[in-house]
């Protein structure tokens, strides 16, 4: 649950008075648990009809707790279901009316369409091409790109493994401060690196015969891979002289 301030006041760092908040201080909220949320992620879900914040007489954004949940929500809604934003949109609707309604979550494709299917179980591993389109807010010709310098791999059916929307998102963040895709190469091919190497650890856990002992390995890899994030995090911030929140 996101906790928001009750008091305080100056544009940009406290609520007001009246219990609204500047977008700053929404961005401090928010990034408690999303930590890669930018100011101008807020704005672009205000223009999709995500939320609608109340404006000063000079213009500025106000945000009501209402507003700040559901932004929750809709953030939520993306990192953990990778669903569109119209569909999240239609799910919040349709709560704020009161309606019962399931998550929707990404499900298969057919007949190159992409099929919306109802369900409380975990969220798809898979995504169709035009899914991830829509989910990423990216185009044809990006993705096309992306695929072009390997930032993002299709699987052999055509679909994506959902992770590609994470990935997505980031490289349009990236791109935001004059980062191109083509600079990107040297990222993706350090991170393959180090794919292989927990491979090479986890390897023959994973030819076992024994069930037990392959589930082992899935564990073992996602440890390590998290390890190796982490590291990779802490190199870089090193190198840069910088320490992040």
């Amino acid at each position: 649950m996101l906790q928001t301030p009750s008091g305080g006041a100056g544009h940009g760092t406290a609520a007001t008075d009246s219990g609204l908040m500047s977008i700053g201080t929404v961005l401090n909220v928010l990034r408690d648990e999303f930590p890669e949320v930018t100011i101008s992620k807020i704005r672009f879900l205000e223009s999709e009809g995500l939320i609608e914040p109340q404006r000063t007489p000079s213009g500025y954004r106000k945000f009501s707790n209402r507003d700040v949940e559901r932004l929750g929500h809709v953030l939520r809604m993306q990192r953990d279901h990778y669903l569109p934003l119209k569909v999240i949109r239609e799910h919040l609707d349709a709560m704020e009316r009161g309606e019962a309604v399931a998550l929707p979550t990404v499900g298969r494709q057919r007949d190159g369409e992409t099929v919306l299917e109802v369900s409380e179980g975990p969220p798809a591993a898979r995504i169709g091409r035009a899914e991830l389109l829509a989910a990423a807010e990216i185009g044809e010709s990006d993705l096309t790109e992306w695929e072009s310098y390997g930032l993002i791999t299709p699987l052999p059916d055509g679909a994506y493994d959902a992770e590609a929307v994470t990935v997505a998102a980031l490289v349009v963040e990236l791109g935001r401060f004059g980062i191109e895709p083509r600079h990107l190469r040297a990222m993706k091919a350090a991170a393959d690196r180090e794919a292989g190497l927990v491979d090479q650890v986890v390897a023959p856990l994973k030819r076992h015969r024994n069930p037990q002992t392959r589930a082992h390995a899935e564990a073992r890899a996602k440890e390590l891979a998290g390890l190796t994030v982490k590291l990779h995090a802490a190199l870089v911030q090193t190198a840069l002289g910088v320490r992040l929140p």
